[in-house]
Order: C-alpha cells, then sequence, then structure tokens
C-alpha cells in the first residue's frame, strides 16, 4: 500500500497541474471573450488587465512588470463610462481615472499557474505545438504577448480595489484588441500559460496553454500540450 501510494503522489500532482493550466486558459479565454462582448454591447472601450504575485501572498504588493511573485494570477476587467478609450495616443502616461470606468463583474484569482513566454511552435504532433507563430514571429515580439516576465506594461494602468494592472488587454467598440495601450493591431496576442508549485515554474512542464487572440477579429483560441 505504501508502495502504491508513493507512485500515485507524482501522477496526482501531474494532474492537479494539468487540471490548473487547463481551467485557467479557459477562464483567461471567457474573460478576453466577456470583455470583447461587452464592449460591443455596450459601444464602450473595456480592458482586460493581468497580474502576479507570489502563491503564498497574502496581501497586494505594489510591483512593476517583470512581477517577481508567481503561482498567482489575478484577472480584472473595467469598462469606459463615456463611450471613449479615455487617453489618446499623444498623452502622458497615467493612471485611468477611477470616476471615468467602472468594474465589469469580478476579479478572478488563478491558482498555481504562471502567465509567461512558452516558445515559438515546436512543430511537434500537440495542438500547442503546431500554432500560429504569429505572437513571436513579429519584432519586437514581447509587444505581442502578455507575460509576467517582460518589462513592458501599459502607460496607462487601471486599478480595481487594491490592485492596479499594468498588464491589459483593450476591447474597442469594434471588437479590436490592442496590447498594453499601444494603439497598433497585432495580427495575434499570446498569453502563455504554465503549471507552478508554489511559486517555482514549471518552464519544462509539458502541461501548458497559450490563450491567442486576435488583434482584428478579437476571436480567441486556445491551445494546449
Amino acid at each position: 500500500m505504501g508502495m502504491l501510494v508513493l507512485l500515485a503522489v507524482p501522477a496526482l500532482n501531474s494532474l492537479k497541474g494539468a487540471g490548473n493550466v487547463t481551467s485557467s486558459a479557459y477562464e483567461i479565454a471567457a474573460a478576453l471573450q466577456r470583455a470583447r462582448t461587452y464592449a460591443m454591447t455596450h459601444n464602450t472601450y473595456v480592458w482586460v488587465g493581468f497580474y502576479e504575485q507570489a502563491a503564498d501572498a497574502s496581501t497586494v504588493s505594489a510591483s512593476l512588470p517583470p512581477y517577481e511573485g508567481h503561482g498567482q494570477v489575478v484577472l480584472g476587467i473595467v469598462a469606459s463610462l463615456d463611450g471613449t478609450p479615455i487617453y489618446d495616443d499623444s498623452a502622458s502616461p497615467a493612471a485611468l481615472p477611477a470616476s471615468r470606468i467602472a468594474p465589469i463583474g469580478k476579479m478572478v484569482q488563478l491558482q498555481n499557474v504562471h502567465l509567461g513566454d512558452i516558445g515559438t511552435p515546436a512543430g511537434g504532433s500537440t495542438p500547442l505545438d503546431q500554432r500560429p507563430d504569429g505572437a513571436y514571429a513579429y519584432q519586437p515580439s514581447d509587444l505581442y504577448r502578455i507575460s509576467s516576465d517582460t518589462s513592458d506594461a501599459t502607460p496607462y494602468p487601471m486599478a480595481i480595489g487594491a490592485y492596479t494592472f499594468y498588464k491589459t488587454i483593450r476591447f474597442s467598440p469594434n471588437g479590436e484588441a490592442t496590447i498594453n495601450g499601444v494603439s497598433d493591431l497585432r495580427p495575434i496576442g499570446e498569453i502563455g500559460v504554465l503549471p507552478t508549485h508554489g511559486s517555482i515554474v514549471e518552464v519544462d512542464a509539458r502541461n501548458m496553454a497559450a490563450v491567442q487572440f486576435a488583434g482584428i477579429g478579437g476571436n480567441v483560441q486556445i491551445y494546449r500540450r
């Protein structure tokens, strides 16, 4: 019996990690779709914010990207109350005013996952390995991805409660998506989802996923390994 338990524990940990990655990828995809639908239905601009901190964090830190803590991802959504993007492309960096935005739904916490780069498609047999590589093919490639490991951040962060989100995807009333406050539409944007044990990221894990979204159409697709 003891030997069976010892053999089963690693397998159970692997299944738990795979479940966290899968469920988190679907949560992210659902948040993007919900934000896009709201933007088009209410003829306004909507932002989805991504924040990551240590898995065991009991309080909210105020760190700028790249986020040092790993293992606990927070998602938040806000909408413009007046139907405008609030700041145009030439505006000086500033937070989105609380008086001009409203939260959409509740914030979501994703446990035991990390948002990071998962690399170019490896050309293997899995959907992840065969996914479109636009998020890496264009340069500078970090402008096509949401990753906690990069320093790129929106000049127009948004706040919900104690959280300030510096990584954002904005949807226009037409359903178009832009990344981190940049007005240029990206053919493909990507969010890589990797499993963690506590705050340790499993960079070589096979159970990882990519959430891709089109800049123009805003369509969302999940690729798993």
